[in-house]
């Protein structure tokens, strides 16, 4: 595959929901003396973006960005998903239908400003999608059988054939070598690959998304970017060649972030 094309300028949206079952106000924990919201975006103005706002959904966030230079939208209290949520933030930002968008979650403050633009300019270079995301290799036996671990298959350009929290590709010859010793660390070659919950989007795409009809699948797996494939859209993959750093989903996820950032 040739290299992505430089960015030719795109706009990072950061959707931050105020209520998180597993960790509550997640996007204010603080992570060294900031607001882990603000810490994303930090990271984001990092890239290549020409301007990073957050899509918030309460007022508590909208001050914590402010207090910090952070530009942030405040959005919907009722929406179902994230996308859902920058759908309309695209809308309050008038963006054209052909801009790329870069989806960073607000969980992520770790993630790295060359994965954003790599991501963007999978999206650029490819006229034929209209989503581009990100993937690396597995390492791991356990990853591969883990169902929190999602998976994606592509074709020989590198777009998206399926998403799964199955183990997919199946490695029928390998898998029957192991005779139930599931968590050797032998994996097949290529090595499967392990889907980066990043996404770009056109903008006119972006808003059409939340009104397309929900999958079947993306309801078997719980995976919201099934409903695109099912749509006949196309969604590109920039191949990483590692994981990028940890996310927040948890309180011991926390602590291990803020352990990582104090070391710095």
């Amino acid at each position: 595959m040739s290299r992505p094309a430089e960015n030719t300028g795109f706009t990072v949206l950061i959707p931050a929901r105020l209520s998180s079952s597993r960790l509550p106000d997640k996007p204010l924990a603080d992570i060294a003396g900031l607001p882990m919201v603000v810490r994303v975006a930090q990271r984001a103005r990092l890239s290549h973006a020409t301007r990073c706002v957050v899509a918030a959904d309460d007022a508590r966030i909208v001050q914590a960005c402010e207090a910090h230079g952070i530009p942030v939208l405040l959005t919907r209290t009722d929406h179902p998903s994230g996308s859902d949520r920058l759908a309309e933030a695209c809308s309050l930002l008038g963006l054209a239908d052909d801009e790329t968008v870069v989806n960073v979650q607000g969980d992520e403050p770790l993630i790295e400003p060359a994965l954003i633009n790599a991501v963007a300019a999978e999206l650029q270079r490819r006229p034929d999608c209209v989503m581009s995301t990100a993937a690396h290799p597995v390492d791991s036996m356990a990853d591969f059988l883990n169902p929190n671990v999602v998976k994606v298959v592509l074709d020989r350009a590198q777009t998206a054939l399926y998403f799964s929290r199955a183990p997919i590709a199946w490695w029928r010859d390998g898998m029957a070598a192991l005779d139930g010793a599931a968590l050797n660390n032998t994996l097949p070659s290529p090595a499967p690959l392990r889907h980066i919950g990043i996404y770009g989007y056109r903008a006119g795409f972006l808003r059409r998304f939340p009104g397309l009809e929900p999958a079947p699948l993306e309801i078997t797996e719980s995976l919201e970017q099934l409903r695109v494939l099912w749509h006949g859209e196309r969604i590109a993959v920039h191949l990483s060649p590692m994981a990028p750093g940890p996310g927040v989903d948890t309180a011991q996820d926390l602590e291990r972030v803020r352990a990582l950032l104090g070391a710095r």
